[in-house]
């Protein structure tokens, strides 16, 4: 791994400064005696100047032959692939912890949630203890996806 990044570095380091250079215009300076300079600046004195600038618009990366695209594709999606598992687990963990929060904000019961007694005191009737096993079982849920995505990802 670390010669395969040293030697695109030194790749790098080449071509960096080629490309730059080729990025400027070129003199052609003909000079008295028949002599031709090129420069990136004109020569005092010349007969004549002929200037050229490269051509620049297919800068970048150059994919030339059927590997080197089908190797650029494949990483494409392996990438995407990766992009979404890591979605998909952010997703998860995000409904655990808003379970997690439905849960401890359902502690206290609504209204309807009590009947009273003969004594003229309260308690929890049966709709109280159905949310709570609802919000019990959708945190269980949440629980078991995540640990499935988390699994999953290993592999």
């Amino acid at each position: 791994m670390f010669a395969r990044i040293l030697a695109i570095g030194c790749l790098m380091a080449v071509a960096l400064p080629i490309h730059l250079a080729s990025a400027q215009t070129l003199y052609k300076s003909t000079m008295p005696d028949g002599r031709v300079v090129y420069g990136d600046r004109e020569e005092p004195g010349a007969v004549k100047v002929e200037t050229s600038k490269p051509d620049t618009s297919r800068t970048g990366v150059q994919i030339n032959s059927p590997g080197e695209k089908s190797a650029v594709e494949e990483t494409a999606r392996a990438r995407r692939s990766t992009e979404a598992s890591a979605d998909r687990l952010r997703q998860a963990e995000e409904q655990v912890r808003q379970a997690e929060a439905a849960l401890a904000n359902g502690k206290e019961p609504l209204p309807g949630e009590r009947s009273g007694t003969a004594g003229g005191a309260s308690r929890l009737n049966d709709s109280y203890w159905a949310r709570q096993k609802k919000l019990r079982e959708d945190l269980v849920n949440a629980r078991d996806n995540l640990n499935r995505l988390r699994s999953s990802q290993l592999q």
